[in-house]
């Protein structure tokens, strides 16, 4: 079986070693990078600056209270940025040399479609060559989205992938766009000092996160000194002098917001042009690649995976997706259970969120019962220093089945694959109960929660 797999991201090179591992010759297309938008300009490279800035911040703003005394204390940029570079860098080489070991052949290059069996791959020096192949898997990710207003092609006006490697910090920035990239570029550039404001059209900020924990992100960033604009629309950007102005339409009337930097943390949409569908017949739906539970698109040996399908853009859901997609082609039946994909925040606090939300649930006509544990009252987010959070149980009032859990506070993003985990195993709130965790933990909270279900919390006051 020769198959071909044309993107190297989370999903595309995760789907090239499963492949290969089930005895198929894998060919792997990739024109940068292997790790794809994740590994290079994504999830890595921002997690690392939001480390960095967290520690700056920490001991900026609450050394005293840790008994630290730091006078004078700066934060090297060029280091900072050095640092993210050499993770990036070293995550790279390792999956390079994964799909080495794994005897899997890596071209660089554009691909595209020629026939329903055969690739055209055009090197970065113009070179062309064909590859043969049973089956193809399309892997090619997203794009960041610059919604069409006027100003967006000034100078200073960035995508994620600038904000991420900026020469120097500017003293202000403001973010159109509200949810997770938003949110974690606010974090990063608040920590480092500059002024931030986001401006979301929707109602809240991360609205697809169930409010409750997304209420406890909200206080801190605007603790923190984030002006945060909601139900508001972007109308355009000027240059003023040596500033960016953003004419925003409030609830309220119109404002503007004068910033260094301008950026568009407005979605991203999936990569699909320029890669030969139309010649192979396969079908687009909404702006995406369109396919069945095996990943299959309507040309029968043709898979697609990851963000190209639309849905939930996640590295993690890519990645799922590329196992699932490579079982199906070596003949192993394998579905993907939708209810088990965890969404995190990597922001101060983080958040995480798997399954439904209290308001999915009840518009799901479920009956349901709500468990809840403030950190406050949790010993070791106390010793952290990290009390801003809380625990929350969405739970099916006829069976006392978990349909949804939410975290906001330390370790929420390690803490969530619990709930993901009992909802996959369809876990009630008694099975929580009954499992000893740990003290003193953050993870007791999830416990406490549990009891708090039906009224019975033992860390909390009964009232």
């Amino acid at each position: 079986m020769k198959i071909v797999v044309l993107g190297g991201g989370p999903g595309g090179y995760v789907c090239a070693i499963k492949a290969a591992q089930l005895g198929a010759e894998v060919t792997i297309v990739e024109q940068d990078n292997m790790g794809g938008t994740c590994l290079n300009v994504g999830c890595i490279p921002t997690k690392v600056l939001l480390h960095s800035t967290e520690i700056y911040r920490l001991l900026n703003k609450e050394s005293a209270d840790l008994g630290f005394d730091m006078d004078n204390l700066k934060i090297n940029w060029n280091t900072v940025q050095n640092r993210k570079d050499m993770v990036v860098t070293q995550l790279v080489d390792g999956v390079n040399t994964l799909l080495e070991s794994n005897k899997i052949r890596i071209i660089k290059g554009k691909g595209q479609f020629v026939s329903k069996n055969q690739i055209e791959v055009i090197s970065n020096n113009n070179d062309k060559s064909l590859v043969n192949f049973d089956k193809a898997v399309i892997a090619t990710g997203s794009s960041p989205v610059k919604i069409p207003i006027g100003g967006v092609e000034l100078e200073g006006v960035l995508t994620s992938t600038e904000a991420l490697s900026l020469d120097n910090i500017p003293k202000s920035m403001c973010i159109i766009g509200g949810g997770v990239i938003g949110v974690e570029f606010a974090n990063i550039y608040s920590n480092l000092g500059s002024k931030v404001t986001i401006v979301e059209m929707l109602p809240n900020i991360v609205s697809n996160m169930d409010e409750d924990i997304v209420n406890c992100l909200k206080s801190q960033l605007i603790e923190s000194n984030i002006d945060i604009y909601t139900s508001t629309k972007a109308e355009k950007i000027e240059k003023e002098e040596n500033k960016l102005k953003v004419i925003i339409a409030t609830p309220s009337g119109n404002k503007h917001i004068a910033s260094d930097k301008v950026l568009m943390s407005t979605g991203r949409r999936p990569n699909i042009e320029g890669i030969g569908l139309e010649a192979i017949g396969v079908k687009i739906e909404k702006g995406a690649i369109e396919v069945d539970k095996s990943m299959k698109t309507n040309v029968e040996n043709i898979y697609a995976i990851g963000d190209c399908v639309g849905g939930a853009l996640l590295a993690h859901v890519a990645s799922a997706h590329g196992i699932i997609a490579a079982e199906n082609i070596m003949g192993i039946f394998t579905p993907i259970d939708f209810k088990t994909i965890p969404y995190c925040v990597y922001t101060k606090p983080e958040i995480a969120s798997v399954g439904l939300t209290e308001k999915q649930a009840l518009n799901k006509g479920y009956n349901v019962k709500i468990g809840t544990f403030p950190l406050y009252a949790n010993g070791k987010s106390l010793i952290m220093g990290d009390v801003n959070g809380l625990v929350k149980y969405v739970v099916d009032s006829s069976t006392d089945e978990i349909l949804g859990l939410h975290i906001a506070g330390p370790n929420a993003t390690e803490l969530i694959a619990v709930g993901a985990l009992a909802i996959r195993l369809e876990t009630t709130v008694d099975e929580i109960i009954s499992t000893i965790h740990a003290h003193p933990t953050v993870s007791e909270s999830l416990c406490e929660a549990a009891h708090a279900v039906n009224g019975n919390a033992i860390h909390l006051p009964n009232i």
